[in-house]
Order: structure tokens, then sequence, then C-alpha cells
């Protein structure tokens, strides 16, 4: 998530075997973002135990999402001129200290501040993890098993932090963060030392018309489905579906993305990405408009699996077109300060919608219209070669 055109992210020099490095990058890509994968309990137990509101509760989202997203801006010096180990090591510490704190928090007030100071330390972690997938042979495999790790974090939460909350509270999520994230911060190790500079295959011009179209695409996509996810569970509240059972279903859900983000990465190359691209986003629109209204059980069921497993199964490709359009990685870069907007500004405007509508259907159709924005800049931003 960086925003810097000159910031020279090339191939790293390989200290550790591949396979460290992968599994290092898989890890704590998983760890960093897991607010996002788990936000539909998360939200309801800020809403059950705190009393938020769900303007308040989108704010929480976007402080934190956008702290994550704001530490690529600082990291467009640092990435270049400090040992990487010891960076992913000082912003592993931030995230677990800042988790402890959060866990003792009381008031909403404290907690936004201690959102936003952990996610500077993961959003830095994440800046290292994107900058090195970059670098790697077949990009669209490796972002594949980067949303993954992800999904598969995101459907473990799903399935134990109900169980948690109603014996110890909001807490618990963040004590299990930061106890994932020591277990997980011996490999930081596995992070070269350096990162390469100047490299004459690597040193020329960003496609810049192509590239502002993709990071237009990727912001729309963030922007739409976070504020969908953030707010599914509260929809099936409203729908009169129980809290068991949609949590059931989103648990299921997340099996599918990850079954999403499988098939891209098996697909690969093997079919024209445009496509895929059209299929994928074409389901996650009709998935968005199943919510509307007042939607039963089949209908919630059908509609969360429809969108988790397209927006798992996009993601990789649209991310794979970014690193197409400039193989050194600086462009990915970028691409991880847009992602971290259309994080943080999803919840908030989802959730503004939803308290001033007094309902779901603007923010859906809403959603809907971006989703379909999207597509046609990601078709737009192509490179005539698909890969």
């Amino acid at each position: 998530m960086t925003l810097s055109m000159e910031t020279p992210t090339t191939s790293p020099v390989r200290t550790a075997p591949r396979w460290k490095l992968l599994g290092a990058i898989v890890l704590f890509a998983a760890i960093v973002p897991s607010v996002l994968m788990t936000a539909p309990i998360l939200a309801a137990q800020l809403a059950s135990q705190w009393g938020l509101t769900p303007s308040q509760i989108g704010n929480l989202f976007m402080v934190e999402l956008g702290a994550m997203s704001l530490a690529t801006i600082p990291a467009a010096f640092w990435l270049k001129r400090v040992n990487l180990r010891q960076a992913a090591l000082v912003s592993g510490v931030l995230f677990i200290i800042g988790n402890l704190l959060s866990a003792q928090a009381e008031r909403y007030a404290p907690l936004l501040i201690l959102r936003g100071m952990t996610a500077l330390g993961g959003g830095s972690l994440m800046i290292l993890c994107m900058s090195c997938a970059a670098s790697l042979p077949n990009s669209s495999r490796i972002y594949a098993l980067w949303v993954l790790g992800q999904l598969v974090l995101g459907a473990i939460g799903l399935q134990v932090l109900p169980g948690l909350f109603a014996r110890y509270g909001l807490g618990a999520c963040y004590l299990i963060l930061a106890a994932l994230m020591l277990l997980f911060l011996p490999m930081t190790r596995a992070f070269p030392a350096h990162l390469l500079q100047g490299a004459p295959g690597n040193t020329r011009q960003l496609p810049t018309g192509k590239a502002l179209l993709g990071l237009a695409a990727i912001f729309a996509f963030y922007l739409s489905l976070s504020g969908v996810w953030t707010f599914i569970g509260s929809l099936a509240e409203s729908a009169s579906i129980s809290a068991y059972n949609s949590g059931q279903v989103l648990a299921i859900a997340t099996v599918m993305g990850i079954l999403g983000a499988g098939l891209a990465s098996w697909i690969g190359g093997r079919l024209p990405r445009a496509l895929s691209l059209l299929g994928g986003y074409g389901l996650m629109i009709f998935a968005v408009l199943l919510l509307q209204g007042q939607p039963d059980e089949q209908r919630f069921a059908l509609a969360a699996l429809t969108f988790k497993f397209t927006w798992t199964f996009v993601l990789p490709m649209v991310l794979a077109g970014m690193a197409d359009l400039d193989p050194s990685g600086r462009l990915m870069n970028i691409s991880n300060l847009v992602i971290g907007a259309g994080l943080a500004a999803g919840p908030a405007v989802a959730g503004h919608l939803i308290q001033h509508s007094g309902g779901y259907q603007s923010t859906l159709l809403g959603a809907a219209f971006l989703t379909l924005i999207s597509l046609l800049l990601a078709m737009a931003c192509r490179t005539p070669t698909p890969h």
C-alpha cells in the first residue's frame, strides 16, 4: 500500500530459501488483516458489548484499516534504507503491544487510538510482504496463496470468536492476534536484509495511464467488498436470521472463499484473464443484489457463499494484473496504499449510509455499482498479453 512512484522495490536478495520467504509472506499477510476477515463478528460484538452505533463501528474500522494503509507513506523512505528483518521485527513487536493494550481498553476513544497504533505495525509488515511477493515468479499463484492464508485464519476466527466473545468479551480477539504474532515473530528472519535497487531491467517508467486505471479498480473493489462484508452479519440480524445461523453461514462462506482463491491459483494462466474477470465480477454483483430486501435464510446463504467465493476468486487476478504492469514491485507498493484506503473507507461509508437511510438498500446498490465500475476499470488496464 504505497503511493510513491520512486520506491524502487525490486527482487529481494534471498538469503533464505524461497519456501521460507513464501511462508513468511503468507503467515504475516494472514494475521495483519484478520480484522477484515472477521469483521461481521467483530461488528456485532462491538454493537452488543459496547452499544456502538453503525457509524461508530464504521469509524473504528476506518481508523484501523486507514492507519494500516498510511503506514506505507513512511515506507517509501525506510524500505530502501533499513535492514528489512529488523524492520519486520520492530513492526511485529508494535503489533503485539498494540493488541495487548487494546484487550484492556474499556472506552471507545482509547480503543480508537490503540487500533490505529496497532495498524501502523501491521501495515509496515504488509508492505514487506507485498514488496517481496511482487518479486516472486508466477504472481497470480502467489497472490492466491496470499488470499488463502487470510481466509483460513478468517474461517477459524468466525468459528471460534463467538464462543470466546460470549465468555471473555471483545478482548479475546486482540489477545489471540498478539499471541499469533508472537508465535510467528521468528519468521521475520526469512525476509531479505535489503531489496535490490536500480536493476537495469526494472527501472523503466511505469505505464501511468493503465496504472491509474488499475489503482482505481482496486479502490472501487475494496470499497465495495469491505462495506458489504463488515455489516453482512448485522444485515442478517435485521432480516430475523439468528446470530447462530448467520455465523454458521459466514463460516461456510469463508470456506467457499478458500475454494475461490484455490480455483484462481489452479487456473493461473490456463484461461484468458478477461474471461475469468467477467465471470467472477458478474457473480459478485449478483450476490450483492441478492442481499436486498429481507432475505430468508436460503437467499442469505446463497448470497453470502457466492459473494465470498467470487471476492477471493477475482482478487488474485486483479493483483496479478497490477504486477504485470510493473514487475519491479513499485506499483504493488502503491496498490498497498489504495487497498488500505478502500478497506478504511468502505465500513465508514456503509455505516453512515445504513444509519441515515434506515436500512441496507442504499449500501447494497452502491456496492453493486462500485463492483461494476471496478470490472470496467480492470478490463481497461489489462496488458495486451494475459499472463
